[in-house]
């Protein structure tokens, strides 16, 4: 059986251009396209910038432990992917026979005669998220993967079909297509 380790860490390391400052759990990434500022004081977790690198680390593991310094490790590389290339999010209109209208107004995303109905649906859009329609796509675009994320779900909830058989009701919206950076994931 090994021996019990009394310290984990992951390291990161820092891409080109950005500027990377930590103050105990407040970590500020900017870049060409902004600056994203994320607090992490609610982890049991140290956060240390090391030469050209970010350590997440913790003392005495436990499995708990272990996952966090993963999660907020991979939060910091999403913060550092968003301020150099952003995050972009394409969402496609369907429908079978009433064609929607969806519109920006200010902070809502608004669907009018979706499925026939006469009220318009609302999604909310979160503040750093640019929405731009184009035809029948939908281009979120932003610096934080987390706010362009739950701006495309609140859009995909506010379209859900109730009480209809989903193998026979296609109508809604939907992501199609996810860029972080230079990945790429087609869905």
């Amino acid at each position: 059986m090994p021996p019990k380790t009394t310290h984990y860490e992951l390291t990161t390391p820092l891409l080109e251009g950005i500027k990377v400052q930590v103050d105990g759990s407040v970590v500020t990434v900017s870049g060409p396209k902004g600056e994203i500022v994320r607090d992490f004081t609610h982890a049991e977790v140290t956060i240390q910038r090391k030469g050209k690198a970010i350590r997440v680390s913790v003392e005495y593991p436990r499995s708990r432990l272990i996952a966090l310094v993963g999660t907020i490790t991979s939060h910091i590389r999403n913060m550092m992917l968003g301020v150099t290339a952003g995050v972009t999010y394409k969402m496609k209109i369907v429908f079978a026979h009433f064609p929607p209208n969806v519109k920006v107004a200010n902070d809502k995303l608004i669907i009018e005669n979706f499925y026939g109905e006469k009220a318009p649906r609302v999604a909310q859009i979160l503040p750093g998220v640019k929405v731009e329609i184009k035809g029948d796509d939908i281009i979120l675009e932003g610096i934080e993967i987390e706010q362009v994320g739950q701006t495309a779900a609140n859009i995909q909830h506010a379209t859900k079909l109730r009480r209809k058989d989903p193998r026979k009701f296609h109508d809604g919206i939907y992501v199609f297509e996810k860029r972080i950076g230079e990945r790429l994931w087609k869905v």
